[in-house]
């Protein structure tokens, strides 16, 4: 199957609007899709879950922080009219405001204006996260691309990057559990952690009640993925796929171009097929 479980739109930072990503899917002849916006789920007001030409999946894709680290919790298969989901929603889109004022103050300090209203700009009326940021200092000309206005401001350890807001783990798990859906660790090569740091993480997931890892995320060498499906059994997980979608323009993260996972992984959608 052509599987991609993890990728985004307007609606949080991704570049095609719900209707646009459907149909990019369906140009790649996509079997099963999971739109998984950042802290937000209102993507599917936009496109509803049935009458697809693939099995859409609903999904999210929570912030939270683990040792004072941004970790990112994707949602599987959850249900959108759970209001323990709703209320995790709206905290979270909460916390995203506050964050985005709080970034908007420091990029201040560094003598950038109106930031937050440029970045707002560019969210099209969605969550406001760190990479419209990003696109505003572009278009002022503070930076000359994306890349470089994360090295400088925004990216780990930079003045932009606030993590106190987000929700627990535990309560991110625990808004997805309730819902019915499958917890899952995106992007865990991401992180940039040592070995025995990752399998840290994992185990705190595992006792909060994840239970799935993403395997591969976007285009990854093959002895990155090896090494994921080893730890994924290891810690007797379920495995996911995504892309990690956000714009046409990043091959390394393109929709529905995904390898097929190692064939020793249990694949997540087991849960619900």
């Amino acid at each position: 199957m052509n599987v991609d479980l993890h990728c985004h739109t307007t609606v949080s930072d991704g570049t095609l609007n719900p209707c646009e990503l459907v149909s990019l899917a369906v140009e790649r002849q996509l079997d099963m899709l999971a739109i998984t916006d950042h802290d937000s789920i209102d993507c599917y007001q936009q496109i509803g879950t049935s009458g697809h030409n693939f099995s859409l999946i609903t999904g999210i894709e929570f912030s939270t922080t683990w040792q004072n680290r941004s970790v990112h919790i994707v949602g599987l298969n959850i249900d959108l009219y759970n209001q323990a989901l709703l209320q995790g929603v709206r905290q979270q889109t909460l916390a995203r405001d506050q964050r985005a004022i709080k970034i908007a103050e420091r990029l201040e300090r560094l003598g950038f204006e109106n930031t937050l209203k440029g970045a707002r700009a560019f969210s099209n009326g969605g969550q406001i996260g760190r990479p419209h940021f990003a696109q505003h200092l572009v278009k002022i000309n503070a930076v000359v691309s994306i890349q470089q206005a994360f090295n400088k401001y925004l990216g780990s350890g930079k003045a932009g990057d606030i993590k106190e807001h987000w929700a627990s783990l535990e309560d991110v798990v625990g808004w997805i559990r309730g819902a019915g859906g499958v917890a899952v660790l995106a992007h865990p090569t991401k992180y940039k952690m040592t070995r025995t740091k990752l399998c840290s993480l994992l185990e705190d997931f595992i006792d909060a009640g994840g239970e799935a890892m993403e395997v591969i995320s976007g285009s990854q060498a093959p002895s990155i993925t090896k090494s994921m499906a080893d730890l994924c059994n290891k810690y007797k997980l379920l495995a996911s796929c995504g892309s990690d979608f956000h714009s046409p323009d990043q091959p390394w993260a393109s929709l529905g171009h995904v390898p097929e996972l190692p064939a020793s992984c249990v694949p997540v959608w087991t849960r619900w097929q």
